[in-house]
């Protein structure tokens, strides 16, 4: 089992950025979902604003997450967003751990990504594992992935949502997608996880799975019930 693809999305709900290695520190992939979308009511992501995932987010040489190739802060980003997620959308920074909708990271492996028979790009993942027979991801949960010399525990197979009906490419969508996860796969897919120990990664490295007594963080916004506040950047 070996380490196949490395995602970063170092905007919330924008395209993400594909990694020959990464650094994982003890909260996260290094840069990944450092700025989001807000409007008056709170946090927009593509689950109500699919068109936000025609923006490329990337992270630039300082640190700082890029839309399509500009600043965040940006006055043509600020138009961009407007474009996509309509008037009064916003981008803020915010690096809390309540970022993240579930725990810092989602590890799919190719056998379930094969099951499901779409393109696994669906399914946002930081961690990619090739080699994996069908659907033995299931049964890990409350194991260990060592990679190297990192570690990530994994908690639990991540319930999808509707960004899994939007193809990556096109921004079309195709309902048909989650309502075969959900008919077939009980609604879950891909594996929530956080870093026991970090370190850096790289495509090709391998990878396996271990028993260790590990304990994860508390969960993102989505499971804590505490959604994020966020600062506009005037």
């Amino acid at each position: 089992m070996r380490v196949t693809e490395l995602w970063r999305y170092p905007v919330k709900s924008m395209r993400g950025e594909q990694l020959d290695d990464a650094v994982l520190t003890d909260d996260d992939v290094t840069g990944d979902r450092l700025a989001h979308v807000y409007g008056p009511r709170g946090v927009l992501t593509a689950r109500t604003r699919p068109r936000l995932l025609g923006l490329a987010g990337t992270l630039g040489p300082d640190g700082e997450p890029l839309v399509n190739g500009r600043p965040w802060d940006d006055p043509a980003t600020a138009a961009a967003v407007r474009e996509a997620a309509g008037v009064g959308a916003r981008m803020a920074r915010y690096d809390g751990p309540e970022r993240f909708d579930v725990l810092p990271l989602l590890v799919a492996t190719d056998g379930a990504i094969k099951a499901l028979g779409v393109d696994g790009r669906r399914l946002r993942p930081n961690i990619v594992l090739g080699g994996v027979p069908g659907l033995a991801e299931r049964s890990w949960p409350g194991k260990v992935l060592r990679i190297g010399e990192t570690l990530i525990g994994v908690q639990s197979i991540r319930g999808r949502c509707i960004i899994t009906t939007i193809d990556p490419d096109t921004g079309e969508q195709d309902l048909d997608v989650l309502r075969r996860i959900h008919r077939q796969f009980d609604g879950t897919m891909a594996l929530n996880c956080w870093v026991v120990r970090g370190g850096r990664i790289r495509v090709g490295q391998r990878a396996e799975v271990v028993d260790l007594d590990a304990d994860p963080p508390p969960g993102g916004g989505w499971i804590t019930g505490k959604p994020y506040r966020v600062t506009a950047v005037e």
